[in-house]
C-alpha cells in the first residue's frame, strides 16, 4: 500500500507540476479577471494529465483510457468554442491562485474517485505480506477513511465559500459531484450536480449524471425527476450514452418494451463494439425482446439476475450489532473490481436472502447482463460507509455463473 501511494503521489505531483504554473503566473491585462471558461479549460487539461498518468500506472485499460480521453477532449472543444471577451484589471493576481488552490485539492480527489470506480482499490488496501512488518516497523502513517472524506469535505468548502469575485465553476462542482458519487454519498452528490447545472443547463452529460444519482437515491427507480433529466439530455444531445441508456431503463421499468429496444439499439449503435458498455446493451435488448410476446421475458431476465442468501459465521457474530451495514454485492470474475450490482441492508437481517440484477447497477454501463460469470462480496460495515475499512467482516465466493439461484454465501473473514 505505501507503494501504492508514493507512486499515485508521483504522478498527481507530476500532473500539478505541469498545471499549477501556468494557472498561477500573471495574466495579461485584457484576462485579468480569468473568465470562467479558462478556469474550466484548465480543469480540463489537468483531468487529462491525470488520466494519462492513471493509464501509465495501470489503473486504466486502453479502453476505458480512450474512452474518458474521448469525453474529456469533447468537452475541451465545448469550452474552447467561442472567443472569451476582454475584462477589465482587478482581481487577476488573486483568482488564478485561488483557482490553483482549488484544482490542487479536487484533482487527486476526482483521481481516487475514478480509481475507485474503475482500476483495482484493493491495491490501496492491502499490504502485502512482505511489506507489512516492514509498514509497521518504519510507523508509516496509512491513508485512512476519514482523511478521504477530509479531503473530499475542503473541497467543497472551497466551492461553497469562494474568494470574493471568484466566479462559480461548474467543472469543479462536477468534480465534487462525482467524489461525493464515489463515496456513495448520493445526497450530496445530487446536491454538487444541481449546483453544477444551474451553472451550466445546457450540459446533457451532467443531467444525465445527476438523473443517474436520483435513480439511486429513489431505490434505482428512474421514474420522475431521474426521467425527465433524462429527457432534457437527449434534447440537448440525442447521442448521450449514459442518457440513451438510463431512457431505456426508465422504459423497462415502466414496461414499455419497445421505447427500451430503441432506446436501447441507438445506444448499442454508438457504444464501442466489443465494449462491457456494447455487450451489456446486447443482454439488455435480449431481455426486451424477450419480454414483447410476454411469455417470454422471465427466461430472458432470468440470466441477468442471480440470487441467495449471505450468512455469518457464529464466531464473528459477536463482532455485529444489529444496525451495522451489510453491503452485498457482484463482480465481474476477470477484469475491473467495480461492482457490477450492489445492495445494502441490515445486519438485523442477518441470515440476508438477496437477488442482484441490472437494475442495481452503480452505472449503466457496467451491469450483471454484461458478464459471464461474477464473484459475490458481502461486507459488514459498523461506519456504513462504502469503502473498506480495517476491521470490516467480509465474505468472498468463487466464480459464479449469473443466473445462478440459491447461492449460499458467509461473512467468516475480517478486513486487514
Amino acid at each position: 500500500m505505501t507503494l501504492f501511494w508514493m507512486a499515485a503521489a508521483a504522478l498527481t505531483a507530476l500532473a500539478l507540476v505541469m498545471l499549477l504554473p501556468v494557472l498561477v503566473r500573471p495574466a495579461v491585462p485584457r484576462d485579468a479577471d480569468a473568465p470562467p471558461r479558462q478556469a474550466g479549460l484548465a480543469i480540463l487539461r489537468g483531468q487529462l494529465a491525470q488520466l494519462d498518468a492513471d493509464r501509465a500506472a495501470g489503473a486504466l485499460d486502453a479502453a476505458q483510457h480512450d474512452a474518458a480521453r474521448a469525453d474529456i477532449e469533447r468537452r475541451a472543444l465545448e469550452e474552447a468554442g467561442d472567443e472569451p471577451a476582454a475584462t477589465p484589471a482587478g482581481n487577476g493576481a488573486r483568482q488564478p491562485v485561488a483557482t490553483a488552490v482549488l484544482i490542487g485539492l479536487a484533482l487527486p480527489c476526482l483521481a481516487l474517485g475514478l480509481y475507485w470506480k474503475l482500476g483495482n482499490p484493493q491495491a490501496m488496501l492491502e499490504t502485502p505480506p512482505l511489506m507489512a512488518g516492514n509498514a509497521a516497523a518504519a510507523g508509516g502513517a496509512e491513508v485512512t477513511q476519514a482523511q478521504v472524506v477530509a479531503m473530499v469535505a475542503q473541497m467543497a468548502q472551497q466551492l461553497e465559500n469562494p474568494p470574493p469575485g471568484q466566479p462559480s465553476d461548474p467543472a469543479a462542482w462536477t468534480m465534487l459531484a462525482r467524489s461525493y458519487a464515489a463515496l456513495d454519498r448520493f445526497e450530496d452528490a445530487d446536491r454538487a450536480y444541481a449546483r453544477a447545472i444551474e451553472l451550466s443547463p445546457v450540459d446533457a452529460q451532467l443531467l444525465a449524471d445527476r438523473a443517474d444519482v436520483l435513480a439511486l437515491l429513489q431505490g434505482r427507480n428512474a421514474a420522475g425527476e431521474p426521467t425527465r433529466l433524462v429527457e432534457r439530455a437527449l434534447q440537448l444531445d440525442p447521442k448521450n450514452l449514459k442518457a440513451l441508456a438510463l431512457a431505456g431503463s426508465a422504459a423497462f421499468e415502466r414496461k414499455d418494451l419497445a421505447a427500451a429496444t430503441r432506446y436501447w439499439e441507438q445506444a448499442r449503435a454508438l457504444a464501442p463494439a466489443g465494449s462491457e458498455f456494447a455487450v451489456g446493451l446486447e443482454r439488455s435488448l435480449a431481455a426486451a425482446r424477450g419480454g414483447n410476446g410476454g411469455a417470454d421475458a422471465p427466461q430472458a431476465l432470468a440470466g441477468t439476475r442471480i440470487s441467495g442468501t449471505v450468512n455469518l459465521a457464529p464466531a464473528l457474530a459477536a463482532r455485529v450489532a444489529p444496525g451495522d451495514t451489510v453491503y452485498i454485492f457482484a463482480r465481474a470474475a476477470q477484469g475491473g473490481r467495480m461492482p457490477l450490482a450492489i445492495v445494502r441492508r441490515q445486519a438485523a437481517e442477518f441470515p440476508i436472502a438477496f437477488t442482484l440484477d441490472d437494475s442495481m447497477a452503480m452505472s449503466p454501463e457496467m451491469r450483471l447482463s454484461g458478464q459471464a460469470q461474477v464473484v459475490l462480496g458481502a461486507r459488514v460495515s459498523r461506519s456504513g460507509q462504502a469503502l473498506p475499512q480495517t476491521g470490516d467482516l467480509v465474505g468472498q465466493s468463487g466464480p459464479l455463473a449469473v443466473g445462478a439461484t440459491g447461492v449460499r454465501l458467509t461473512i467468516d473473514s475480517i478486513q486487514p
